[in-house]
């Protein structure tokens, strides 16, 4: 009588056990697409010693062809309003007629002003190419309208001097130049909610040819202003961006868009700005993702834990909105990182100084959290002086998730294979290294879930398309890539055959 028992429980221990790996072999599959690839440990044999011997005997141009046509992932750290290339500027400035704006710039000084009173506020007097709309410009004193150009109006010299005036193109600009001067000169032009659609999409269409299948950028919904100067709302502005992102070019870009708002986190109504912002991010969920806190970091009145009691009464009213914070942005060490993780913060941006925490650096190691490294952003601004002081392989070889972005990319002149192009030749990065960077960018990328399987999965398939080619047909397989570079890689790196 116990024989037929014993086959019972066997056969039910076999179903049982058929079920675990039936479940267990599904989880596997769908780690395998969710999940970032593991870093190989240093000195272990990989599959990737063909790129080792590409590496090895490559020209500079076929290493930047190879990068630009390698399928990458997303852009978590980019600004929108600072990533238009200087040649994008003029064209889509003068477009804005279509929606009735019309912009002035100044190209001479005729000291209309009393410097008694050297207080000018956001518009300093003395600066060049500052930009106001025909609506400010019309109530501009007869003497300082005599200062302004309409954009059209510019001749070729003008027009150069105009385009180069929010581009670091010269050495002795660096981040004082980047912070009081370009965005004061860009001023009005920003005050177009259509500017910044098609800023956007020119964008998506860039990095859709550089292969970038994400991109989540920095993208406010407050601030715009009508032709007459009248503000546009919020939602009306969202609803702008969400028309142009349904267009057709939009979609062929292949290239998925989430926002981030951000306030500037120095200024006295900074705690109202993040209450507006937690606002918009959590009313338009289909388009804005998070809040990010912007700003120079040695302007000491936007320290991190001044906004603790605010963000904990926010987090006590919203469910649905991140946290993503610049931190570690200066020259010297703090507790800036540390006190932005306090606040909610689920990714860094820049984390320079990271580097000057052993304890903190030891406990970022393997996550939760991403570092946002923006190599070609750092060197300009001088935070490292040589990429010899960047601490980004350490953090890519401890451990640490990070994943290469471009910050203001329109005003380095450069782009996302530049950032790919300056890890290779000044870190060697390995095959598995750039696969891992990529595939941080989209598994720490605050996209819904089910879109963020998709990209993983988009992400995987291209890449094994793209090495198989390489395998099979070697650098011929780039014989039709035409890559686009700008100036950065040429001044630093001789790369000027492509632009």
């Amino acid at each position: 009588m116990l024989l037929p028992s014993i086959q019972t429980l066997f056969r039910a221990g076999c179903r049982a056990a058929l079920v675990v790996i039936v479940i267990a072999g599904y989880l596997m599959a769908a780690w395998s697409v969710a999940a970032p690839a593991a870093s190989p440990a240093i000195g272990s044999a990989t599959s990737s010693d063909w790129f080792e011997k590409f590496k090895a005997t490559a020209s500079d141009e076929d290493l930047y062809r190879f990068l630009y046509a390698m399928p990458k992932g997303g852009d978590l750290h980019n600004h929108i309003s600072g990533s238009v290339m200087s040649g994008w500027w003029y064209e889509v400035a003068l477009a804005q007629k279509e929606y009735g704006y019309r912009f002035y710039t100044k190209v001479r000084i005729n000291n209309c002003r009393d410097f008694a009173d050297n207080n000018f506020g956001y518009r300093p007097y003395l600066m060049l190419f500052n930009n106001v709309m025909e609506s400010t410009y019309n109530q501009l004193p007869e003497c300082e309208k005599a200062e302004y150009k309409r954009l059209e109006d510019l001749d070729e010299k003008e027009k150069a001097g105009w385009v180069n005036s929010v581009t670091l193109s010269h050495d002795h600009e660096g981040r004082d130049e980047f912070f009081q001067t370009h965005w004061q000169r860009l001023d009005q032009l920003l005050y177009s909610p259509y500017l910044i659609a098609e800023i956007l999409y020119k964008n998506m269409e860039a990095f859709g040819e550089e292969g970038l299948i994400y991109l989540e950028t920095m993208l406010e919904a407050g601030g715009y202003l009508k032709p007459d100067g009248s503000p546009v709302s919020e939602d009306e502005a969202v609803a702008i961006f969400r028309k142009r992102l349904a267009q057709a070019d939009a979609k062929k870009t292949g290239v998925t868009v989430r926002f981030q708002d951000s306030i500037l986190r120095f200024v006295p109504s900074a705690e109202a700005q993040l209450r507006a912002s937690y606002d918009i991010v959590s009313r338009h969920r289909d388009l804005y993702v998070a809040v990010n806190m912007v700003g120079r970091e040695d302007n000491d009145k936007g320290y991190p834990l001044r906004f603790t009691q605010t963000l904990r009464e926010l987090r006590h009213k919203y469910n649905n909105v991140r946290l993503s914070v610049h931190a570690g942005e200066v020259d010297e060490p703090n507790s800036h990182i540390r006190d932005t993780l306090m606040l909610g913060a689920d990714r860094i941006g820049h984390g320079v100084n990271l580097i000057s925490d052993p304890e903190l650096l030891r406990e970022m190691r393997h996550g939760p959290y991403l570092v946002e490294i923006n190599l070609i952003s750092n060197l300009l601004l001088e935070y490292v002086s040589d990429y010899a002081q960047h601490p980004f392989p350490e953090y890519l070889r401890l451990g640490i998730p990070v994943a290469l972005s471009t910050d203001d990319r329109g005003m380095w002149d450069s782009n996302i294979t530049d950032e790919f192009f300056v890890a290779v030749k000044e870190f060697n990065l390995s095959w598995d290294e750039l696969l891992l960077l990529s595939r941080n960018s989209l598994q720490y990328s605050f996209v819904e879930e089910d879109v963020k399987a998709q990209l993983l999965k988009t992400y995987n398939a291209r890449v094994d398309a793209f090495q198989k080619s390489f395998a099979k047909n070697g650098v011929g397989s780039l014989k039709n890539t035409k890559p686009i570079s700008y100036g950065f890689t040429c001044k630093r790196y001789s790369l000027c055959n492509f632009h």
